[in-house]
């Protein structure tokens, strides 16, 4: 299994939507987009994001665009994003993702956000050296409701 990271192409972008809507993945997700399904929004969305000083890269598995993953926010509060198609969870592919990033990006500290019950990303962020710092709540689109979150610290 090879992963590698690298810049987002335009041709990534159908991929990346697709697996935003994912029902499965956008629950277990939970903070998501209002409406995923919304292209205009997305294509917006990560017209912004591409533009900002932001570091957005393409999760290629031996060379199939299998996610995303990202580090953005102002110095000193950066946080970690990373999106895996679910037909790879449970390979080490979000794990190995995760590390590459974070060894790309060597300012710390970086956060991570997650629903406390998404015990998988739990898992790849606790792998990679990220710890609890805090607990959360907030409206997570994707479960119409106020759920709990877990804030994740990577200080070294």
């Amino acid at each position: 299994m090879q992963i590698v990271l690298r810049e987002v192409h335009d041709s990534d972008l159908p991929v990346f939507f697709r697996q935003m809507n994912d029902p499965e993945a956008v629950h277990m997700a939970a903070f998501t987009p209002k409406d995923p399904a919304d292209r205009d929004a997305f294509d917006a969305h990560w017209e912004r994001i591409r533009a900002s000083d932001a570091v957005h890269r393409t999760v290629l598995l031996d060379g199939d665009v299998v996610g995303s993953a990202s580090v953005y926010g102002e110095p000193g509060e950066r946080e970690v994003t990373y999106w895996i198609d679910r037909a790879y969870w449970g390979r080490g592919v979000a794990t190995a993702a995760l590390r590459e990033l974070v060894a790309q990006v060597p300012e710390r500290p970086l956060y991570a956000r997650a629903a406390a019950d998404n015990t998988g990303s739990l898992r790849v962020l606790e792998k990679c050296g990220f710890r609890v710092s805090a607990q959360a709540s907030g409206y997570a689109h994707a479960r119409g409701a106020e759920i709990d979150e877990l804030v994740l610290t990577l200080d070294a």
